[in-house]
């Protein structure tokens, strides 16, 4: 990937999208990267749409703005691509995750994905309420996007997403959201 990948996150409020964007920087930190994270809210309640951002660089990162030309899209509620244009301002060569059982064929026509764009999908929802007994998809959609990126390795994020939740979580719910990282690292897939 290029010498700074900028992330855009489309999410719900209270499905964990703007944490997933904290933990992956974290993440991208520890492993030594330069990193931003932060959230673009509407009306802040539950099921509001919202935006999150990352900028990961080798270098330090100086811009300070939403991310307007993202080279990564990750969608974590699928109802989110019948009202917002998810494709706004995406790189010729994007890549596009979405949280969906549907195939990543359907999604690429329904998004109208350029031919340089790659779509991947993956059940996040279905993962965290086999894994973690509730409809959080942040934590596969963060396996999602650490095996499509490579921005780092799954272990790292692994190691991350312990210390995040283990300063507010039971020992079961951390273990929950490990096993649904690892899910959705191992079960994204590409159309």
């Amino acid at each position: 990937m290029a010498d700074t990948v900028e992330i855009r996150w489309h999410g719900r409020g209270g499905q964990g999208t703007v944490t997933a964007a904290k933990v992956l920087a974290d993440a991208c930190l520890s492993g030594g990267r330069f990193v931003q994270a932060f959230p673009e809210y509407g009306p802040e309640r539950a099921g509001a749409p919202l935006k999150a951002y990352n900028r990961i660089g080798t270098k330090e990162l100086r811009m300070h703005c939403p991310v307007l030309n993202p080279q990564v899209v990750s969608v974590v509620d699928a109802t989110l691509l019948d009202t917002v244009d998810v494709t706004e301002g995406a790189a010729e060569n994007a890549v596009f995750i979405v949280n969906t059982a549907k195939e990543p064929q359907e999604i690429r026509q329904k998004l109208g994905a350029k031919p340089g764009q790659r779509v991947f999908t993956v059940d996040a929802t279905r993962i965290a309420m086999e894994t973690i007994g509730k409809a959080f998809p942040n934590s596969p959609m963060l396996g999602a996007v650490v095996r499509v990126t490579g921005l780092v390795s799954l272990e790292h994020l692994l190691e991350d997403v312990r210390k995040s939740f283990g300063k507010k979580f039971s020992e079961k719910i951390i273990e929950g959201n490990l096993n649904a990282v690892r899910r959705g690292y191992e079960e994204v897939k590409e159309g």
